[in-house]
Parts: C-alpha cells; structure tokens; sequence
C-alpha cells in the first residue's frame, strides 16, 4: 500500500519507474526495518533521487509500519485484517467497459476511514481500492478480459 500512497497525486508510470528504487530504499519494504528508521534514514530517504522525496509520503511509510504491527497484534495477522473488509474473499465483478470500472466503492471507503483511524496515513478510498485491485481482492478485470476467468476461478484469499 505504500506504493499506492507514493503515487498520490502522481501518475502511475512515475511510481512504477521508481518501483525497485523504493524497493531498496525502504529495505524490500520489510515493516520490522522500517520500524527502526531514524532521522539519519529519513534524511537518507529525503536525499534519494530515486523515490519521491515528499517528507510527508516517507513519514508515510513508518507511520504505516507502526500501524501494521499495531494491527496485526490486533487481529493476528495484517492479512486478517485486510481481508475482513471482504468477507475473507475476493469480491469478482462483472464489468463489461472500463467506464464501469470505479475509483472507490463503500467498502473501500470504509477501509480508508478504518485504516485512518487506526493510524495509516496515504490511505485514501481510492488507494484503498487501487490496493484491493492489486492484491486480488477485488477482481476488475473485465469480462472480455482472458484474465477474468482466470482470476475468478482461483476465487481464493491472497496471504499478505
């Protein structure tokens, strides 16, 4: 999700250009590293032209990490937690155009605010919805797509 929150207010590609740049600055985004993060990193992190040098989105990440142990105490594991918000599977709908396809939905919404409230910070709806695309717990492939049945036959929970 920290990707997602990278690219607020950015395209896409540029995140994606910078994919493995965030992958090694922020240690393969491993939380319990993370949670180590001093002024010294974060200033190493504010200084590297390979991310996105917003102080606020780097805090970002810390802050998420701290929320995600915080959780996963909580509900025994992040992925639990997560997955709450849909049942524990994925949800596979039936757009036939990519104008059907939405930014958000109630249950993104809810996660947003959820996820806010218990600390994450670049959590908006529509990086909630962009997480649960990218994760596979919302299927939007269209169903024209050779991805769709594919998608919709595993039907299965992705442990995160």
């Amino acid at each position: 999700m920290n990707l997602e929150g990278a690219q607020a207010g950015l395209s896409w590609y540029t995140i994606l250009k910078k994919r493995e740049n965030y992958r090694e600055a922020f240690d393969q985004f491993d939380p319990e590293k993370i949670l180590s993060y001093d002024q010294k990193k974060i200033d190493e992190l504010i200084q590297n032209a390979g991310i996105v040098r917003n102080k606020l989105k780097i805090n970002a990440v810390i802050s998420n990490a701290q929320a995600y142990f915080k959780v996963a105490e909580e509900f025994g594991s992040f992925s639990t937690y997560i997955w709450s918000f849909v049942d524990g599977k994925p949800i596979n709908n039936q757009f036939r155009t990519l104008d059907e396809v939405p930014a958000t939905t109630p249950i993104s919404d809810r996660m947003s605010k959820d996820m806010k409230k218990r600390g994450f910070k670049f959590v908006g709806s529509t990086i909630c919805y962009a997480f649960m695309q990218a994760t596979g717990m919302v299927n939007d492939h269209l169903v024209t797509c050779c991805c769709y049945n594919s998608q919709t036959a595993k039907n299965e929970r992705v442990v995160l």
